[in-house]
């Protein structure tokens, strides 16, 4: 089962779209606590749920796969490792028992989980479908 993730920094609108054509993405689970900043781009909510509509892609946009507002200004102005940040939204993510949501999550159309960060190194997305393959070994993560 393959799910896929995909952050928008650094990427033209042009680029975004075709990968996500090209990878046969059906829906995108947007992981995003903030996504109306004019520093958005065109992946401003709105913006990105028309353009996605025009290639008959699913919007979604889920804030229990976010973190929350303190953690994510701890990670941001470096008050918390990585390792730190891992631990703490991993422990979220279980909290919220989002995997009691997987079959709504995963759909049956290709996923791509999304957010801001350009790679998946050090990004929230990486670690949603991380925790998510936990609980069904058949997933396939692909970063696009």
């Amino acid at each position: 089962m393959l799910v896929t993730t995909i952050g928008f920094s650094k990427k033209s609108l042009r680029t975004f779209a075709s990968t996500l054509q090209h990878h046969k993405v059906g829906r995108v689970i947007d992981t995003r606590l903030q996504n109306t900043s004019q520093l958005a781009g065109f992946a401003k909510k709105d913006d990105l749920e028309y353009v996605l509509e025009l290639l008959n892609i699913e919007y979604i946009h889920d804030l229990s796969l976010a973190p929350t507002e303190p953690l994510l200004k701890a990670i941001k102005q470096k008050e918390l490792s990585w390792g730190e940040f891992e631990r703490t939204f991993t422990d979220l993510l279980q909290e919220r028992k989002i995997e009691t949501r997987m079959d709504e999550l995963l759909g049956d159309r290709v996923p791509c989980f999304l957010c801001s960060e350009e790679k998946p190194h050090h990004c929230h997305r990486k670690l949603v479908v991380e925790y998510l393959r936990e609980f069904d070994k058949r997933i396939e993560i692909v970063h696009l």
